[in-house]
């Protein structure tokens, strides 16, 4: 079976926003047995988007439709698909009420422009929007599947999750296809496809497929095989097989199962009784805001210092101004000593610091931008180590957040760096 998926928006055509969506949709249909052959974006256009439907009724079984269902004038799509499918847009009462009772628990009032969200192309079946206003829209015409959703991520993904595949593979009779991730950090895609080649060319022996899900500073491995999800010999093979996974990249992979890398750090803080604190100056309190958004960190986890000025690091920290004097802030010396400085200050059984030039501007030479220092102090002592994380500061800051998490959970395991 094919699938095609169509993104509408000026906004994606003119590169102010990124087109996450085609990829998250792609992933998921071929997860479930349908082969996507065409992705096509079209401006908020009425005639480019009939073309585009047009089109995709000539060639695919499935056409997964997003954006244009806001509702502002240059929200379109609702509109234009009734004029494609030769039907009227009506009010659907059910999500009205919805809509309502939404805008009544916020204390706020509807306005005009928020009434249109209900009305739907009478053709459709209109499908629940349980994280936003406007429904997605299911369509049967010629033989055909035509789904129109939000193209807000989070809106696309519930509606995808709990309304369209579903419908997809009862409509389809897909073969169900197991699946299990193992998460990695700290290694890039063609690194990790050369570490474990030998053993991922022996897959194909046990028809498992290995997916490489690149995101920033980590890497989701999916393994993948047909079959019943709850048949407990294929879960047993998947999960050996992870777990060879595991083995070949110790200080990279850190879960099976999609789980946050701060989530995993937490989990083996809380189980162990053990507390952390950080020390930030490049990460501007990045790796805080990571550990802060598990429920419950406060467990393990008093608070932090943003240590980016050197005052900060001398008059609160305890650093040497001597050190900062010799080596400079980028350094070994420094970032022991904030980590250490912060371990005592919060009184916790683990400390963290980084240090580093995040850029565009600060890079030398011997520090280019992207370098950074990063130490996790113990009751053993202090390690260090420096990471060359990029040149593009939004990046640089948030790689380097990561990297230090991960360098604390090898720490706890006693894991070295490299292997």
């Amino acid at each position: 079976m094919l699938a095609e998926i169509i993104t509408i928006g000026d906004e994606i055509l003119v590169g102010q926003t990124v087109d996450t969506n085609s990829n998250y949709m792609a992933r998921e249909l071929n997860l479930l047995g349908l082969q996507v052959h065409q992705i096509t974006t079209v401006a908020d256009d009425r005639e480019h988007i009939l073309h585009a439907l047009a089109d995709a009724q000539k060639r695919s079984d499935a056409v997964l439709i997003t954006g244009g269902l806001g509702p502002t004038k240059d929200d379109i799509t609702r509109s234009t698909l009734c004029e494609f499918f030769e039907t009227r847009l009506i009010n659907h009462e059910p999500t009205l009420k919805r809509i309502q009772d939404m805008f009544r628990a916020f204390g706020k009032e509807m306005m005009d422009v928020h009434y249109q969200q209900a009305m739907v192309p009478e053709s459709c079946v209109p499908l629940e929007n349980q994280k936003g206003t406007a429904p997605g829209m299911w369509f049967e015409h010629q033989g055909v599947i035509f789904v129109s959703m939000p193209g807000v991520p989070r809106e696309m993904m519930g509606l995808m999750q709990q309304e369209v595949l579903p419908r997809l593979q009862k409509k389809f009779q897909t073969r169900e296809i197991a699946h299990v991730t193992v998460m990695t950090q700290g290694m890039g895609e063609s690194s990790i496809a050369e570490r474990i080649e030998e053993w991922a060319d022996q897959l194909s022996r046990d028809e498992i497929k290995l997916a490489y899900l690149p995101g920033t500073a980590m890497v989701k491995l999916r393994l993948s095989r047909y079959g019943n999800p709850g048949d407990q010999q294929i879960r047993e093979l998947l999960n050996r097989k992870a777990k060879e996974l595991m083995a070949l990249l110790p200080s990279y992979a850190y879960s099976i199962g999609e789980r946050s890398l701060p989530e995993v750090v937490g989990e083996m803080l809380r189980t162990r009784g053990e507390t952390v604190a950080t020390a930030e100056s490049c990460t501007g309190g990045t790796i805080a805001s990571l550990i802060t958004s598990i429920s419950g960190s406060s467990d393990y986890y008093p608070g932090s210092v943003v240590s980016y000025s050197n005052e900060v690091k001398v008059g609160t920290l305890g650093v040497s101004q001597v050190n900062l004097d010799t080596h400079g802030a980028v350094s070994k010396q420094v970032v022991e000593e904030m980590a250490s400085g912060i371990r005592q200050m919060m009184n916790t059984t683990w400390g963290i610091a980084t240090s580093g030039v995040a850029g565009p501007n600060g890079g030398t030479e011997e520090k280019p931008v992207g370098t950074v220092w990063i130490a996790v102090a113990g009751e053993e002592g202090v390690r260090s180590k420096v990471f060359r994380v990029g040149a593009e500061r939004k990046s640089n800051i948030m790689r380097s957040a990561l990297t230090a998490l991960n360098f604390l959970r090898l720490e706890i395991l006693r894991t070295p760096f490299g292997n």
